[in-house]
């Protein structure tokens, strides 16, 4: 397939794409939001709740403002390749799971070092610390920088 129909098929049947597409794809976080579709053997994922999508956009707006210097990044508004990608979208989630289980009423956030709900913990953060914008970035941006997509095989280059 083309890859300009691919677009064009995407957008028709993915109108409000899943802001964590990417970390969701590769199976290190779920959301109740996300609904699959499946076109021209690729995956995609779109979002059903308006204000879920709109808290997650919120979220991966700060996490990647906050994340330039430990990215090693010139500029915010910059295009991230696909691991820097990632090591946003799953690091924070992971990052900000973590602080929330730890506070006493936290609750658990994390499956098999898996987010398994994104819209409950982006709600919980923001009841928790009273907004998103006040959450622990410090925190947060050491699970970004330590976040690994993948392990090397051993004896690969």
């Amino acid at each position: 397939m083309e890859e300009n129909e691919y677009r064009r098929m995407y957008r028709a049947a993915v109108p409000t794409r899943c802001v964590f597409e990417k970390g969701i794809l590769a199976w290190r976080c779920a959301c109740p939001h996300a609904r699959r579709h499946n076109l021209a053997e690729r995956e995609a994922l779109a979002c059903e709740s308006a204000a879920g999508r709109a808290r997650c956009e919120a979220w991966l707006a700060l996490l990647r403002k906050k994340a330039v210097f430990a990215l090693q990044l010139h500029e915010p508004s910059q295009t991230l390749p696909h691991a820097k990608e990632i090591k946003v979208q799953v690091g924070g989630l992971l990052g900000l799971a973590e602080c929330l289980s730890a506070a006493p009423e936290g609750g658990t956030w994390l499956v098999d070092g898996r987010v398994e709900d994104i819209h409950g913990l982006l709600a919980a953060a923001g009841a928790r610390f009273g907004g998103l914008e006040e959450a622990p970035f410090d925190e947060i941006m050491r699970a970004v920088v330590h976040f690994r997509a993948r392990r090397r095989r051993p004896g690969r280059r």
